[in-house]
Order: structure tokens, then sequence, then C-alpha cells
């Protein structure tokens, strides 16, 4: 290359390089809180709405989010006002506000459900509810709305590619709708309130019959039981070691190999001993 024609080449592109970092710092001095906010107190609809949409598509999640809600008045009853509550939810779903998304995405099914956003709404107000839910050791009042939140989906839109990974989240969430049953009785059992101990497992099998914890429910129950009527007076512990062989055969007739067997097999034999010796019918 000619040296004249080199430099020529040279000088355009350190311009063109000039010009990027002249559009990049025009574009951070727009997208700056300062230039949002005159903006969004602009009173200019079109102006929110496009920068909205710029801030969106660039994925500024939190800055378009309020930049929709600026808008959002100006449209109300336009055909815009179902796309921009939509956008608006969604935004704040991508910054991960799932309690605000959730309210706003509700609010949405409720008043847009003719929308083109419907099933993405519906779809991530599921999601929401299912992000909102906590541990097992906290409330689980949440955890049981977003099954059924999911559910609710699922019977709506059965063709929807969302419903295989909804279906295993619901037995995620069920899980640990079991794991929080289980924690309530064993707590009982963990002070040694063991005849509290006994209503309460009994009452997880009920609420819970095909529960993962079935089996460690029925072995707290014996074990429950047994302490029960060994640490009782002696004129109630006839019938509590009564009670006692009624769930030991109860479990050992549904899990014959379980690692618990010979444990249980000692109380079992305190309590026919006992039996034997008082007569006991």
């Amino acid at each position: 290359m000619y040296p004249r024609a080199y430099a020529r080449n040279f000088f355009e592109m350190k311009r063109f390089t000039q010009n990027l970092i002249i559009i990049a710092a025009i574009a951070a001095m727009f997208f700056s809180c300062s230039g949002l906010s005159k903006v969004a107190k602009s009173g200019d609809p079109e102006l929110i709405y496009n920068t909205a949409l710029k801030l969106y598509n660039a994925e500024k999640w939190t800055r378009a989010s309020d930049m929709f809600d600026a808008c959002a008045g100006y449209y109300i009853g336009s055909e815009r006002e179902d796309s921009i509550a939509f956008f608006s939810a969604r935004s704040k779903f991508k910054s991960r506000d799932y309690h605000d998304a959730s309210a706003q995405l509700d609010e949405f099914r409720r008043k847009f459900g003719r929308s083109t956003f419907i099933e993405d709404a519906e779809g991530m107000f599921a999601l929401c509810e299912y992000y909102l839910s906590p541990e097992p050791t906290r409330d689980q009042t949440q955890t049981a709305k977003a099954i059924v939140t999911l559910n609710t989906f699922i019977e709506r839109y059965p063709n929807s590619e969302r419903v295989e990974p909804f279906r295993q989240i619901i037995e995620e969430l069920t899980a640990r709708l079991h794991e929080k049953n289980f924690l309530n009785a064993y707590a009982y059992f963990k002070v040694q309130r063991y005849k509290s101990a006994v209503v309460a497992f009994k009452n997880a099998l009920k609420n819970y019959d095909n529960t993962t914890y079935r089996e460690q429910i029925m072995y707290y129950i014996v074990v429950s039981n047994y302490r029960l009527a060994h640490d009782s007076v002696a004129e109630k512990q006839a019938d509590r070691y009564m009670a006692m062989l009624d769930s030991y055969y109860s479990f050992i007739e549904e899990y014959p190999n379980s690692e618990h067997i010979k444990e249980l097999d000692r109380y079992f034999k305190e309590a026919k001993d006992f039996i034997d010796k008082n007569k006991v019918e």
C-alpha cells in the first residue's frame, strides 16, 4: 500500500472510532438516570414510549419498567395499553422483582384476557408464584398457591411448551409441602411431646398419603407410641403399649426390610412382655 493511501485509511479509521465513542457517550447520557428522568417528565408520550422500548431492547430491565410505567397513563384505552402493561411486567420479571411482577401480571390477566400476550403473561405469573415460594422451614401458603397457579396454566394451555417444565416444578413444590408437613410433626417429637407427635404424624399421613416421608413418619409413630407408653404412669401403660403394637404391625407390614426393624423389634418385645406379664387382653 502506498504511504499516502495508508495514511488516508488510518485517519478514516481513527475518525470512525472517534464517532463510535461519541455515539456511545451520547447513548450513555441518554440512558443516564438524569437523562431518563427528564424524558419521563417531558410530557411527551411518544418520546417516553420509544425510550422505554430502547431500554427494553437493550435489556435495561429496571429502567425500562420505570419508563413504561411513566407512559402507561397516556395510553389508557388505546391499542398500546396491554403491550405497555405487559412489557412493564416482563421487565420487572426479568429484573427478578417477582413480587411487583406478580401483582402486575395478575392484574394484566384479569384486565386483558384477550390480549395476544395473555399466555406469556399467565406463564410468567405462574413462575413468579413459584419464585416467591419459601423454603420448607417457613410457612407454605405461598407454595400451595403456586401449585394451584401452575396447574391452572396447564389446564388452560395443555399444548404449551411450558407444560412439562411446569409439571416438574409442581413435583418440586409438592415435595416441599411434604417436607414441611413432616417437619411440623417432627417438631413435637424433638421436644418430647410424644402424644402430640403421634397425632401430628398421623395427620401428616392423612394430608399426604403418598409422601416420600411415609416410612419415616410411620417409624416415628411407632417410636413416639413406645416412648409415650414407656414413660407413662402404670395405669396408662397398657393402652399405650397396645397402641404401640398396632403401629408396629402397620409398619412391618409395609416396610418389612426397613433399616429400623431391629430397633422396633426391641420395642415390640418390651411391649409384648408388659402385656403378657400384666395379662392385658
